[in-house]
């Protein structure tokens, strides 16, 4: 295992520091016996303009300034480690040509769209206040039924007046209007493994970055020119923005697509990367992982956060494999960010991919989320109690005919804070979360399954009225349960990813045509039942704040659990102050039998929110002393 003492240089200029008169190149080498800077008058081809040897400098740098306007000048070092020399590109490039082989020279300043400067979006106050909404770039517009003119392009979220075959509202007009606070993109800097010159000839989510500072070119209409693709990604923030709508980037700083030929690897070779006695370690799973841990990795990954939220007004981070990096890094990530954007959203997954030379207590796992305060992390808990494992197709949920799973389903509703009425003991894991804020609920993202899928292949004799009872049940625990409620895009009206030829479904489509990932936005038309139910619940999740308790004091002391219900059934009361401070009761029952129930009421008179196919912040018809509650629903009650 190699071990380094390399000096660690703090400034904030490496890079391509651009300004009309001079732009200085500065890059970290400490090892290297020389760097050189190539200019290049475009982004691929046999084009170089001139050569200049950088000049070593403080703390491991090499820098050159070059004189005169250098705007849309690409360039590359070529530096030599151990008397091998390697062409690569810089890492805090903001700019690339086409496929990221080279880095640009850019003014920021002229790429912001009109109205991007005045533009002052902030998030709701706490997350908890927060719906997410998860989807692709290219899978919101890729399908001709989006209406759009830029098909899985940055654009394709911009443009208004957008409709499906029917005539009805698709892309940006529908997602405004669905109730969401974010969208979070799937990576959106850009990767290696689709051909930008080429789009549809590969489908990748994106999770094999290449360069982390620059927008991905297959996603802008021309990946040619650096500067397309910065701007018309500014032109998405803004456009969502002008929404009322958050942006939400899914980054990937635990691994990169290539390791040894890595731009990182031939700068300073060996540092970007764990290992141990036997080699390089993959604690992603993806080939190798990088060394969060050490000074100026973590800088890299720190400085481009702060990039991305300071130069395209991104409101939050959702970090792909979160346990791979360290916890102090993730503490210094969330302390720097909340320097300059104190609302700014944190989140992740608590798991890694693979064996870590990383020691485990320095992993930023779920189980050390009190650690990582402010950070949240996506609770896989009340994921696999409410549809089962997603690594087993018949594995049974709540929903979908699983049994003696009322005390793990208590464990997801707290928001994996302590509650005196859970049994830790029973459920064989102890609360995780410092906050209910931490916990981000969820039935389905990019990975495995989508829900609809889920519930066929665990469920392949249930009728689709039945499944559709089910899905409406995942949604209405996920929206009343303490926490942040998180769905990918297209769940609402039964998202699927059919495989060809009717060979079952798509389990993980990373690398997917079209056909199978991207949003058919006709089927909006066929299930307006469904997106009615979760507009429904959206809407009453933010009118009673009693769904969105910020502490766990206040959790404990406003939920309680009921005891006197039959099997499979959970039910609890919410107290607290209403949207007016005016002191509210809700009452929520959530029944997994196939068949109904009858419910002894508490005390005093009630009105409907949510029923077995409606939902929403206003009440309906008054009952009092005992109710019916349908198969496989939730039924959520006002007290008056």
């Amino acid at each position: 295992m190699q071990k380094f003492d390399y000096e660690v240089y703090t400034g904030n200029d490496l890079g391509a520091v651009y300004s009309p008169k001079m732009t200085r190149f500065k890059v970290w080498a400490p090892e290297a016996e020389s760097v050189k800077l190539n200019l290049y008058k475009q982004g691929e081809g046999d084009n170089l303009i001139d050569q200049h040897i950088m000049k070593k400098s403080a703390n491991g740098t090499y820098v050159f300034e070059k004189q005169g306007d250098c705007n849309g000048i690409y360039y590359t070092y070529t530096v030599v480690n151990h008397g091998e020399e390697q062409e690569a590109v810089d890492p805090y490039t903001k700019a690339a040509g086409v496929n990221g082989q080279r880095g640009m020279v850019i003014n920021l300043a002229k790429t912001n769209p009109q109205g991007f400067e005045m533009d002052g979006y902030r998030n709701p106050e706490h997350i908890t206040d927060a719906i997410i909404y998860e989807g692709s770039v290219r899978d919101f517009t890729m399908d001709e039924s989006s209406g759009v003119f830029h098909n899985g392009k940055f654009l394709g979220l911009t443009e208004a007046n957008t409709t499906n075959h029917f005539g009805e509202a698709t892309a940006l007009d529908y997602i405004s209007g669905l109730g969401v606070t974010h969208v979070q993109i799937l990576p959106a800097f850009d990767f290696e493994t689709v051909d930008e010159k080429n789009q549809k000839a590969q489908y990748n989510w994106g999770y094999d970055p290449d360069n982390y500072n620059v927008p991905e070119g297959s996603y802008a209409v021309s990946p040619y020119d650096g500067a397309v693709r910065i701007q018309e990604m500014k032109q998405m923030v803004l456009a969502l923005h002008s929404r009322g709508i958050g942006v939400i980037m899914d980054v990937v700083f635990n691994h990169t697509y290539r390791r040894d030929d890595s731009n990182l690897q031939k700068i300073v070779p060996g540092y970007y990367y764990r290992s141990d006695e036997t080699g390089y370690t993959n604690g992603s799973g993806c080939g190798n992982e990088v060394a969060s841990d050490r000074p100026m990795v973590q800088k890299l990954i720190v400085d481009s956060l702060i990039y991305w939220a300071k130069e395209y007004h991104i409101d939050g981070f959702r970090f792909d494999l979160m346990g791979v990096l360290d916890i102090d890094t993730m503490n210094v990530i969330a302390e720097r960010l909340k320097e300059i954007r104190p609302d700014i959203y944190l989140y992740g997954e608590g798991w890694n991919g693979g064996p870590s030379s990383l020691a485990e207590e320095k992993r930023a796992f779920k189980a050390s989320a009190k650690k990582m305060p402010g950070i949240g992390m996506f609770n896989d808990d009340i994921r696999d109690t409410i549809k089962g494992s997603v690594f087993y197709d018949d594995h049974l949920g709540f929903v979908n005919g699983g049994t003696h799973l009322e005390n793990a389903l208590r464990y997801g509703i707290t928001g994996a804070v302590a509650h005196p009425q859970v049994d830790y003991d029973a459920y064989g894991s102890r609360p995780w979360a410092k906050e209910p804020g931490q916990s981000i609920n969820y039935v389905s993202c990019h990975d495995n399954y989508t829900l609809w899928d889920k519930l066929s292949v665990s469920c392949p004799e249930a009728s689709e009225e039945k499944k559709k009872a089910m899905n409406r049940l995942c949604a209405a625990i996920v929206f009343t349960s303490q926490g942040v409620p998180f769905i990918q895009a297209g769940e609402e009206f039964l998202r699927s990813k059919p495989l060809p030829e009717k060979k079952g479904f798509a389990e993980n489509s990373y690398n997917m045509p079209d056909a199978v990932n991207s949003i058919k936005w006709d089927n909006i038309h066929e299930y307006p039942d469904m997106i009615a139910y979760y507009k429904g619940l959206m809407a009453l999740r933010k009118a009673h704040p009693v769904f969105r308790m910020q502490s766990e004091a206040e959790m404990t002391q406003n939920l309680c659990f009921l005891s006197d219900t039959p099997e499979n059934v959970v039910a609890y009361l919410l107290k607290g102050k209403g949207a007016d401070d005016t002191p509210e009761n809700i009452l929520v029952i959530f029944n997994g039998n196939d068949e109904e129930i009858l419910y002894n009421l508490p005390e005093g008179k009630w009105k409907i929110l949510v029923d077995d196919k409606t939902a929403g912040a206003d009440g309906k018809k008054n009952i009092s002393e005992k109710t019916d509650v349908e198969p496989l629903s939730a039924l959520v009650l006002e007290k008056e």
